[in-house]
């Protein structure tokens, strides 16, 4: 059975490490793309100023400070 996937523009990602590297290039195309975008990472400053940058650029984007090495 093949999967059919609902369009970028109609998900929501949650992208873990979405503060620097391979996590800010992929919220940046999701977002870019059309996507809502949760980011989540443990440096909460950088989220919020990725997360406003890409709300200005016609993003939808919240941010969640969050470790995920940290089972609690």
């Amino acid at each position: 059975m093949p999967i059919k996937l609902a369009p970028l523009d109609r998900q929501t990602i949650v992208i873990t490490g979405a503060s620097s590297g391979i996590g800010l290039a992929t919220a940046r195309l999701a977002a870019a793309r059309g996507a809502r975008v949760v980011l989540a990472a443990r440096d909460t400053d950088a989220l919020a100023r990725i997360s406003t940058e890409l709300n200005a650029d016609g993003g939808t984007t919240i941010y969640v400070g969050t470790d995920v090495s940290d089972e609690d």
